[in-house]
């Protein structure tokens, strides 16, 4: 039997379960898990190989109404992904119905020649009679090539819809080693952690006006990787809710980043944090580059 390979778009709106999709096909967390909207900025690619076949999944950020220049980034990544894989992933949130955004996704996909799949996420907070509901509306909205309920966060037919994937997937080479889960730089993945944390322990008091650089990492031992990462946000004000009083709430990011840090990286190390401000970078083009976000033809 020959082998096959290829690439899997994972799109939707914002916060109906993709990364986690991504970290629960993957075994292991690539992405950032946040309840909030529009956690995901990058393309984050991630590998699972088999002895049939090697899946190279693109989480995209969520297709949302742009406010800044940011956002017009991400949903330009989202949509251009489209164009560029072998099979598209719609994930859907199962528990509600179909939204705006995701009526305007049909209509992109209508020109798309490769295999859509429709994945109904959170399957375990709804009764069956609605889920058959809401795949009835969706067929009127798409005619899509598989229909697969599923739960990411408990791993509830994943393996199905892995399955249905290698069915589909063309012959191919194996692009990456088979231990290999991202194609993504340690710098990248400790930058993404430590934003999570700040999503998590600031909740609505400092928005996604957030980004962390990796400035410098080193092994200055054996045993010790020495982080030093800036983490800047848009106003003074939320650079004092990110430092909080007497430094309580950097420190308690930085100890939450390093630990989960150490036990995915398997180091042990020392992570320094600072916080500075740079005024509306989000809408600033020259910023958007210095942080990566590439405008792409």
């Amino acid at each position: 039997m020959s082998y096959k390979s290829g690439f899997v778009a994972i799109v939707g709106r914002p916060n109906v379960g993709k990364s986690t999709l991504l970290n629960a096909v993957v075994g292991q967390k690539v992405a950032i898990m946040s309840k909030r909207a529009q956690t995901t900025r990058n393309r984050i690619r991630g590998v699972v190989t088999s002895p049939a076949a090697q899946i190279i999944f693109i989480d995209t950020p969520g297709i949302h109404t742009p406010h800044h220049r940011l956002g017009e980034y991400m949903v330009d990544v989202a949509t251009q992904t489209l164009r560029e894989v072998d099979i598209v992933l719609v994930v859907v949130d199962a528990n509600t119905g179909v939204q705006p955004v995701e009526e305007e996704l049909a209509k992109q996909l209508q020109g798309v020649k490769t295999p859509v799949f429709l994945v109904l996420n959170k399957v375990d907070l709804v009764e069956k009679p609605r889920l058959l509901e809401r795949i009835s509306q969706y067929q009127s909205l798409f005619s899509f090539d598989e229909y697969v309920p599923i739960s990411a966060l408990k791993q509830d037919q994943t393996d199905v819809l892995l399955h249905l994937i290698e069915q589909r997937l063309p012959e191919g080479p194996k692009f990456y080693p088979d231990d290999m889960v991202s194609d993504y730089p340690e710098q990248f993945i400790i930058s993404e952690i430590i934003r999570e944390k700040v999503l998590k322990l600031t909740e609505e008091e400092v928005p996604h006006a957030v980004m962390v650089e990796v400035e410098q990492m080193e092994r200055r031992n054996e045993q010790t990787l020495y982080i030093h990462a800036v983490i800047y946000t848009e106003r003074d004000s939320q650079k004092g809710i990110l430092i909080g009083k007497q430094g309580q709430m950097l420190r308690r990011v930085g100890e939450m980043a390093r630990r989960e840090l150490e036990g995915l990286l398997g180091t042990k190390m020392y992570l320094e944090l600072w916080v500075k401000v740079k005024k509306d970078w989000r809408n600033r083009p020259t910023m958007l580059r210095q942080f990566g976000f590439h405008e792409e033809s």
